[in-house]
């Protein structure tokens, strides 16, 4: 064996004792006081880890265990929790002078819990806060504070937290949230100097979440006020799985997100768009099949707990309309008070949506031609919206729909004829959305074919109409075919309109059935009780002509023989 050899092999083999005997030989569990007094200095709350392990290839120290504690205002559980913990050091400072040089931290597999109160403020926010070490650990050799208490050099040159997860909740309700795989990366982690953070998680209910950019200095007094400039990213955020919307009325929607958070000074701007895909606002009503897309804008204040929606637009398709609004989040919910004005939308693009709202198409008919004006007003929890205020149909065409037929079972209006699709030159109504149906009131339609219908009604959560109406005749439906203008004379000879009547006969009759197949059927007991009150044609003629004294036995007679009834 040639000496070059020999030396070698001799260098191997003391390179091996000195990896496998001399942690046995470095009491590391010595330095346990120090690392939780100074990690209990630069978070403001009692760290604990288990028993240390040295190795030397890793140039690191373990610990099977880590706990930090929570604020005990929120909770008398830890805030973080981890089987291990892996500690990067220098080892020559370690070995020659038992110097604890910190380069690195990484968290293996943690569970951290976020909570808020009834006030809107985090459990995280006392974080770094403390002017003094919690109770029960020792002041740390190397930690140093600034004039006003706080921690000031701490520092470390990587922070690592590797799948884990993080549970999200309310200190007045047992309702979490789990946010899986949750990553945290930093470097030069300091609490008096802006650093760069990358987090990234699971949603729940599958998807992802994305924050990368600046964060720092850390806010003394509270570490939500923090500075932060960065980048969020959401993709395919299940608003139902997330509590955003009620999941047990049936509500839900898909988010895609990116925008640009900058926090300073209490307030947060964010300004981003937004994809809203696959939603469901209206128990009963099914997925729309095309997304809505907000370019939005907000600012946040983040002492108060409130917002501000800027000037923001909704599409759906070539259809644009303005959003601003307020919004809190003081409580367990998100409370909005928004206001969207739509002008002159093209209603071929917002078919497809109508779904989600409850609102299905009869079959086979499709909307061609028109446009829809809306000024409406969103308010309440995220989870049980109410949408009130009015919408407008004008120059629109129905295709594949002859109401003509569909109202064939009302002898007077037997006649109407509308051909395969319906032209309607305006409808106008009052509308209030919540998530157990769609009520209508003030209804107005003018539809050439026919004359204008007016009346009120609603669609419940399992899309069935109850629509209480009334149509007056144009004048030249009087001539279409005796057997209508026959009809329509006897209509107007019980109601008092009689022949004089210059705006056509008011007939009443209800809506049934679903959107999908309505049901036009008469409504003679409305009229016989002096119940239609029209805001068109003759109906002030029909209800006084009832009040002056013709007797309500004659006009059930007369109006239910009109009908092909008997009374």
């Amino acid at each position: 064996m040639s000496r070059t050899l020999r030396i070698i092999i001799i260098a191997v083999v003391v390179l091996i004792l000195i990896i496998v005997v001399v942690p046995f030989l470095i009491p590391v569990n010595q330095f346990r006081p120090t690392i939780e007094a100074k990690a209990s200095q630069a978070v403001g709350r009692k760290v604990q880890v288990g028993e240390l392990s040295l190795s030397l290839l890793g140039g690191s120290l373990s610990a099977q265990n880590l706990s930090i504690g929570d604020d005990p205002k929120f909770s008398q559980k830890a805030f973080l929790q981890a089987k291990s913990v892996t500690i990067d050091i220098e080892i020559l400072p370690l070995i020659f002078s038992k110097a604890l040089n910190v380069n690195g931290v990484t968290i293996e597999n943690p569970e951290v819990t976020l909570l808020r109160n009834p006030a809107g403020q985090w459990n995280y926010s006392s974080l770094g806060g403390s002017s003094t070490p919690p109770a029960g650990s020792a002041p740390g050799p190397t930690a140093t504070k600034t004039s006003n208490g706080t921690p000031g050099a701490f520092s470390i040159g990587k922070f690592m937290l590797k799948d884990g997860r993080m549970v999200v909740g309310s200190t007045n309700s047992q309702k979490r949230s789990t946010y899986d795989h949750l990553t945290v990366e930093a470097s030069n982690v300091s609490m008096t100097a802006k650093f760069p953070l990358t987090v990234t998680a699971n949603l729940p209910g599958g998807g992802t979440f994305k924050l990368a950019g600046n964060v720092g200095p850390m806010d003394p007094n509270d570490a939500s006020l923090t500075p932060l400039d960065a980048k969020l990213q959401v993709n395919a955020l299940n608003l139902a799985s997330t509590g955003f919307l009620d999941s047990s009325a049936g509500l839900s929607g898909i988010v895609d997100m990116d925008a640009d958070v900058r926090s300073q000074d209490g307030t947060a701007e964010t300004k981003g768009s937004a994809k809203l895909s696959k939603a469901l606002l209206v128990a009963g009503g099914s997925p729309a099949s095309v997304p809505v897309t907000v370019d939005f804008s907000t600012r946040y204040d983040l002492r108060k707990n409130s917002g501000v929606l800027n000037p923001s637009i909704l599409k759906i398709g070539n259809a644009a309309a303005q959003l601003n609004g307020t919004y809190e989040t003081a409580g367990d919910a998100t409370v909005v008070n928004i206001k969207l004005d739509g002008k002159s939308m093209p209603v071929k693009d917002l078919e497809s949506f109508l779904p989600a709202l409850g609102i299905n198409l009869p079959k086979g008919a499709s909307l061609q031609a028109g446009t829809l004006d809306a000024n409406l007003n969103l308010s309440g929890p995220t989870d049980k919206l109410v949408t009130t205020g009015n919408v407008g149909l004008f120059s629109a065409k129905l295709a594949g729909f002859d109401m003509g037929s569909k109202m064939s079972a009302i002898s007077a209006l037997g006649g109407v004829k509308t051909g395969k699709d319906l032209e309607i030159e305006k409808l106008t109504t009052n509308i209030r959305m919540a998530p157990n149906g769609l009520k209508a009131e003030d209804f107005l339609a003018v539809i050439p074919s026919l004359g204008k219908l007016v009346g009120a009604g609603t669609i419940d959560s399992k899309n069935n109409l109850d629509f209480k109406m009334a149509a007056t005749l144009t004048n030249a439906l009087g001539v279409v075919a005796s057997p209508v203008s026959a009809a329509a004379g006897g209509l107007g000879r019980i109601t008092g309109g009689g022949s004089g009547c210059k705006s056509g006969t008011t007939v009443p009759f209800m809506i049934q059935g679903t959107t999908s197949e309505p049901k036009f059927v008469p409504d003679v007991g409305g009229v016989a009780a002096g119940m239609l009150k029209s805001q068109a044609g003759c109906a002030e003629s029909a209800v006084s002509g009832i009040a002056k004294g013709q007797a309500p036995a004659n006009a059930v007679h007369g109006i239910t023989g009109l009908f092909g009834k008997r009374k």
